[in-house]
């Protein structure tokens, strides 16, 4: 399977980055590397990428096992490596599930499946370094 996306230069640090589903997206660096700060960074666009393609994931495991999942939320850190690349050494992430009735073991297992089997960005994160993970359900009345 083949994947495809465009780059281009805006102007100073500024890019557009474009892909076959017709999305785009702004990367800037921020004023002391030359950009204007007026859109992501490359490498803050690997953590959301990982945030969505784990949540996908999740939610859509949660809705398989019939949890009653109001919504879902993941919170990400990542930690560089001092010497460049300056690549992701650990990253860190915690899942905020809320809804009704929710079973820990549901979540539990929705995760795993997710960071061991199905997410591509968690898999190629993890050959990179190490992710660490938690969760946390909030009960909604």
């Amino acid at each position: 399977m083949i994947v495809e996306s465009k780059v281009r230069l805006v102007q100073d640090m500024q890019f557009e980055g474009s892909a076959t589903s017709g999305h785009q997206l702004i990367m800037d660096a921020d004023d002391a590397s030359g950009g204007q700060n007026k859109g992501f960074r490359p490498m803050e666009l690997l953590l959301v990428g990982f945030g969505g393609c784990t949540g996908m994931d999740v939610i859509s495991i949660l809705r398989k096992k019939r949890q009653n999942v109001s919504s879902l939320e993941m919170n990400i850190q990542g930690e560089k490596t001092d010497d460049y690349p300056k690549i992701y050494k650990q990253v860190r992430i915690e899942y905020v599930v809320r809804g009704r009735d929710i079973q820990k073991e549901a979540v539990e297992r929705a995760i795993e499946l997710s960071l061991h089997k199905y997410c591509s960005v968690g898999a190629t994160l993890a050959k990179a370094g190490t992710i660490e993970h938690r969760y946390r359900i909030v009960e909604e009345g």
